[in-house]
C-alpha cells in the first residue's frame, strides 16, 4: 500500500502574522533593561562606567544562578521557597568540612554542591512521593529545615578564612570581568541546550502546560519533578559557593529571602506561574534588570526600604502583565 502524504496548502494566511504588538510581548523584558539602563544613565554619571558596569554584573551573579535554578520549577507550575536556605545549609557545610575539619578545598566544593542537590531531592521526594498537594507546601517545609540545620549545626556562628580555590569563583577576574559572571554564561548555556535540545527539558515545558496530559502521553512526571527539584538545589549550592568566594565567610542566615529576588527574576524575564512559558535567556534579563534597578537606586541615595518597596513594585507589575498575557491567551 503506498503512503498517503498529506501537504499542508501553502497559504501565508495560515501562518501567525508577526506584528509589532508581537515582537513586544517577545522582547518586553529587554526592551525593559534598556529602557532602565538609559534613564539611570541620564541620572547618575556614574552609572554607564566601565567599573560600575563590572560591578553590577558581579552582583547579579548570585541571584541569576538562583534564578536559573528557579526557572525549572516554575516551568512545571511549581515553585521552590527553599533555594535561599539551601544556600546557607551547603556553605555552612562547606565551611565545616574545608575550615573545621581542614579537609581538601576540593572536597569542600563538592560537599556543597551535594548538600544542595540533597535537599533539592528531598524537595522532589516530597512532592512526587508524599503527593503534598503544592511545592509551596514541601519547598516552605524544606526552607525552615534547612535553615535551622544551618544554625544547629555551627551553632550560629559564622566561618570564615577559606581557601584560595573555594574562593576562586566569587572572587577573581579576568581581565575586567568577574569570572562569577562567566561562571552565569557557561552555566545559561548550558541550561539553554538542556531546556531546548534535550527530551527531559521538552518535558519539564509539557508538564507546565498541562500535567495530566504529559502523564497520560507516557512522560514519567515523578521522575521529571525529581530531577527539577535536584537541579534547584545544585544550583543554590553552586550559589552558595559564589557567595563565599565574594566575601571570605560562611554564615547561617546566609540566603535570608534570596528566594524572593529569584523569583522576581524569573517572572521578570517573562516566565509564567501558570507553567509552561518561560526562558533561559528571559531569566538572565529578569536578574539583571533586578541588579540594574538596585545598583542605580543605590547611585541615587535611595534608603533601602524605599528601595525594597521599588522592587516588590516591579515584581506585582511582572505578575500582573503575566495575569493578562493569560486572559489573552484564553481569549484567542
Amino acid at each position: 500500500m503506498s503512503e498517503v502524504v498529506i501537504q499542508k496548502p501553502k497559504n501565508e494566511e495560515t501562518k501567525p502574522k508577526k506584528t509589532v504588538k508581537s515582537y513586544v510581548s517577545k522582547f518586553a523584558p529587554l526592551i525593559g533593561l534598556v529602557l532602565l539602563t538609559t534613564i539611570l544613565t541620564f541620572l547618575s554619571d556614574k552609572f554607564l562606567t566601565m567599573n560600575n558596569v563590572m560591578n553590577i554584573a558581579r552582583q547579579s551573579s548570585i541571584n541569576a544562578i538562583l534564578a536559573i535554578g528557579m526557572l525549572l520549577p516554575i516551568l512545571t507550575a511549581g515553585i521552590d521557597l527553599s533555594v535561599g536556605s539551601i544556600l546557607a545549609v551547603s556553605i555552612m557545610v562547606m565551611g565545616i568540612v574545608s575550615i573545621n575539619m581542614g579537609l581538601s578545598p576540593i572536597l569542600g566544593i563538592l560537599v556543597c554542591l551535594a548538600v544542595g542537590a540533597a535537599f533539592g531531592l528531598i524537595n522532589g521526594l516530597l512532592l512526587t512521593k508524599l503527593r503534598l498537594p503544592h511545592p509551596f507546601i514541601s519547598t516552605l517545609g524544606t526552607m525552615n529545615i534547612a535553615r535551622g540545620i544551618a544554625l544547629i549545626i555551627t551553632a550560629a556562628a559564622p566561618i570564615a578564612g577559606f581557601p584560595y580555590l573555594i574562593q576562586f569563583l566569587g572572587r577573581e577576574f579576568v581581565g575586567p570581568i568577574p569570572v562569577s559572571f562567566l561562571l552565569v554564561i557557561a552555566v545559561y548555556i548550558i541550561f539553554h541546550i538542556f531546556l531546548t535540545r534535550t527530551q527531559t527539558g521538552r518535558y519539564i515545558y509539557a508538564i507546565g502546560g498541562n500535567k495530566e496530559a504529559a502523564r497520560l502521553s507516557g512522560i514519567n512526571v515523578d521522575r521529571v519533578l525529581i530531577i527539577v527539584y535536584v537541579i534547584s538545589g545544585l544550583m543554590a549550592g553552586l550559589a552558595g559557593l559564589v557567595m563565599v568566594g565574594r566575601v571570605n565567610s560562611a554564615f547561617p542566615l546566609a540566603g535570608l529571602s534570596y528566594e524572593l529576588d529569584a523569583i522576581a527574576a524569573v517572572i521578570i524575564g517573562g516566565a509564567s506561574f501558570m507553567g509552561g512559558v518561560g526562558t533561559v535567556w528571559g531569566t538572565l534579563i529578569g536578574a539583571m534588570i533586578i541588579a540594574v534597578l538596585r545598583n542605580g537606586l543605590n547611585l541615587l541615595n535611595v534608603p533601602a526600604d524605599f528601595q525594597m518597596a521599588v522592587i516588590g513594585f516591579v515584581i506585582i507589575a511582572a505578575v500582573y502583565v503575566d495575569v493578562l498575557r493569560q486572559r489573552k491567551g484564553k481569549k484567542g
